[in-house]
């Protein structure tokens, strides 16, 4: 991972098929409703003190829920913060590629009687609860009276949240409501470019200014957050704050309740604010059927990535779900179809997509939700260059490494074509096709993987022996062998591996066509993961080609692939030490001196090692001393001199590459080791079996958390290892 980086109608969301959902609350006659085994799998808990999310490594502390691909995303207050009961933490919302909080809690509901406030924690703590697909708060108000909130998301840009107030007390009750927040203002922002309050007739709403800060803050000044209330209301505001009261009282005879319904919507341009305008009077005309279907929506997410997981690990399973549901960002800007994002917790991975996260994630993804494995896939081939670009058709067929709302040519600066990412895609399509029975999505993908291929080979083998290398493309960026240098890296996925090191030889060649013309470059040494990757990715393309009923294409993708891992296995392999390497470029020198690296277990879950190569790996995979470390398969052998637990790719665990090693062995017949490394993995890593986040890394020496919380392609690599698969 490189760090620079709808519904129209009721009838549609009634398709979209749920939350394990907890009965409503109970009334006086109704016992408890348990609590749901899936309840705060992750902790969702905390108020935000500034706008400005990040701490002093970016990332926010407070893990936040989205849902359907929504770009504003809330969490639950926590017990004893009696400021801010009634509401809901936020929203944070995202500033086309940054997150903000717009508010500590921008709708906290006060409820009245006979114009006296009545106090939501008199009947004791409440319960603050997140559970799959929706928060819930639980008030006991003394003397007969409670109130549950509940949010959960009704369509691609609004939450939806219902306030039922219910009197389980022996007389009539006859109650007022009123709504109020504040905003918080990004610090250092002029006053003109700070979002500020309207008051609307249905509720409050929120404009936005057009700000270009590249590297912090993007707005166009279309954006609008707006709260839309079902029953009548009116509004004032005064400044940074607003006041919404309900205009008629409600009366509650004994055992009645009452609904106040509302949505809270985030859009980005006029036109989907008309849009979302629409849908939200089909949501709060059925609100009943939202939630219906919201529920049983997310059973079949729950359903699907437990199946097949042991009892003691799927609270794990849905931690993952969780995980990536609240990552989906639907199609906005330069990005057209809903994709997955590394991390809303990471300042700089949060409005992105990245190409090997999505060729990973979608294999998770596809175990509950194949039509968005099948869209985050379409979200990077939509930026796939094609033979007319006018900027650069020498790269015809390749995937570019990232795209975000913004492009170049509208000031995104985190967009990035200085080089693509490891060839995972035909692998990606095709583990998806598995899970959908989609003939016409292989249809739709097999000429893109094609291209991609072709690319591989025209532009990153320089010496054209069927071995490719990673490399950087003719980009303004890459102005230097040193810049040349850094993109080939962040091409491999591992930016700062040892093997990549300038200081250790690695350094760039460029790459000509026959007719002179440039290329892009190449690293002066090839590497073992990208050729096993290609190899891996051919198999894929003559399955693939099979299923389409093409057998001749499917009989010269399947002679590529072994012709390719065979070089693979002749070429790379040091049976002195047991272990797959980079080899020179135009030598062939196995490039020993530069420690093993995880890389080397790739030809085990691609099926290009031989017997006895898997065998002398395993053998290293299941040495403490190697690779079996507390956390297993660091990035680095820990015997290499160049280990270093804690630096990105020097050391640390990354579960994509955890992943390959387990599924490696599992290929050869080493399922037994596979099975106790697997438990120590799920054992040691930090917050796997709690309430903690899903990190992007950990300390392979001690298990603790490094980087990225809450990260997509950790947990859509968690779901397989969970059922053992692969």
């Amino acid at each position: 991972m490189t760090r620079h980086r709808r519904l129209s109608a009721l009838t549609a969301l009634l398709l979209a098929a749920g939350a394990l959902a907890v009965p409503p609350t109970a009334s006086a006659h109704e016992p408890p409703a348990p609590q749901s085994p899936y309840a705060d799998v992750l902790d969702l808990h905390g108020t935000p003190a500034a706008a400005e999310p990040g701490d002093d490594e970016d990332n926010n502390p407070i893990t936040v829920f989205a849902d359907r691909g929504a770009w504003h995303a809330y969490a639950l207050p926590k017990a004893g913060d009696t400021d801010a009961y009634g509401g809901f933490s936020g929203p944070l919302y995202i500033a086309q590629e940054y997150p903000w909080w717009l508010s500590k809690s921008f709708s906290r509901i006060r409820l009245t009687e006979d114009g006296r406030t009545l106090d939501l924690a008199a009947g004791g703590t409440p319960r603050f609860t997140s559970l799959p697909g929706r928060l819930l708060q639980s008030y006991d108000l003394g003397h007969g009276l409670s109130l549950t909130l509940e949010l959960r998301f009704a369509t691609d840009r609004s939450a939806l949240v219902r306030a039922e107030v219910r009197n389980t007390g022996p007389a009539r009750r006859t109650l007022g409501a009123d709504w109020t927040g504040s905003l918080l203002r990004p610090a250092g922002q002029p006053m003109h470019d700070a979002p500020s309050l309207t008051a609307t007739g249905s509720g409050v709403g929120v404009d936005f200014a057009k700000v270009r800060k590249t590297w912090d803050y993007l707005t166009d000044g279309t954006e609008r957050f707006e709260v839309t209330h079902k029953d009548p209301v009116r509004t004032t505001v005064d400044g940074d704050s607003y006041r919404t009261e309900a205009t008629a009282l409600v009366t509650l005879a004994p055992g009645a309740s009452h609904s106040f319904d509302w949505t809270e919507s985030y859009t980005f341009t006029d036109a989907e604010r008309t849009r979302e305008q629409a849908q939200v009077r089909d949501v709060l005309n059925h609100p009943a059927h939202v939630v219906s279907a919201g529920d049983d929506r997310w059973r079949g997410y729950v359903a699907g990535v437990t199946r097949g997981v042991p009892a003691d690990r799927r609270r794990t399973a849905v931690k993952s779900l969780e995980t990536l549901v609240t990552n989906w960002r639907g199609a906005a800007g330069q990005i057209k179809h809903d994709g997955i994002t590394p991390s809303i917790s990471y300042k700089w991975f949060t409005g992105g997509i990245w190409a090997w996260d999505t060729w990973k994630q979608a294999v998770g993804t596809a175990r509950f939700a194949p039509d968005l494995a099948e869209s985050q896939i379409r979200s990077m081939f939509d930026w796939q260059i094609r033979p007319d670009s006018t900027t650069r058709p020498q790269d015809a067929g390749m995937i570019p490494d990232v795209i975000f709302y913004n492009d170049p040519a509208r000031g995104g600066g985190n967009w990035n074509e200085r080089n693509s990412k490891p060839p995972l895609a035909g692998w990606a399509v095709w583990e998806v096709y598995e899970k959908s029975g989609d003939k016409a999505f292989l249809r739709e993908m097999y000429p893109k993987l094609a291209a991609y291929q072709a690319w591989w080979y025209r532009n990153r083998d320089h010496d054209h022996n069927g071995l490719a290398e990673y490399g950087a493309t003719v980009d303004p960026a890459n102005d230097s062998p040193e810049e040349q240098r850094q993109a080939a890296a962040w091409e491999s996925g591992m930016d700062n591996a040892p093997r990549f090191d300038a200081s250790l030889g690695t350094s760039v060649v460029a790459n000509h066509a026959a007719d002179g013309t440039l290329l892009g470059y190449s690293l002066n040494q090839e590497s073992v993961d990208l050729n096993a990757y290609l190899a891996a990715d051919q198999g894929y393309l003559a399955r693939i080609a099979d299923a389409l009923g093409r057998g001749a294409d499917a009989d010269k993708w399947k002679k590529r692939s072994a012709d390719t891992a065979s070089a693979v296995r002749r070429t790379m392999f040091d049976p002195a030490d047991g272990w797959f390497h980079d080899t020179g470029l135009g030598t062939g020198a196995l490039l020993t001196a530069r420690g093993r690296g995880i890389e080397g277990a790739v030809p085990l879950w691609t099926g290009t090692a031989s017997k006895a190569q898997a065998r002398a790996v395993r053998d290293k995979l299941t040495d403490p001393a190697e690779f079996a470390t507390t956390v297993p398969f660091p990035t680095v052998s820990k015997s290499s001199p160049y280990f270093a637990p804690t630096r990105y790719w020097r050391g640390p665990v990354w579960f994509d590459q955890a992943y390959f090693a387990l599924g490696g062995l599992r290929r050869y017949g080493y399922g037994k080791e596979a099975n106790a490394l697997t438990d120590q993995l799920l054992t040691h890593a930090s917050g796997l079996s709690g309430n903690g986040p899903i990190m992007e890394n950990y300390d392979p020496t001690t298990g603790a958390p490094l980087n990225s919380p809450n990260f997509s392609w950790s947990a859509a690599l968690l779901l397989p290892m969970l059922t053992r698969d692969k």
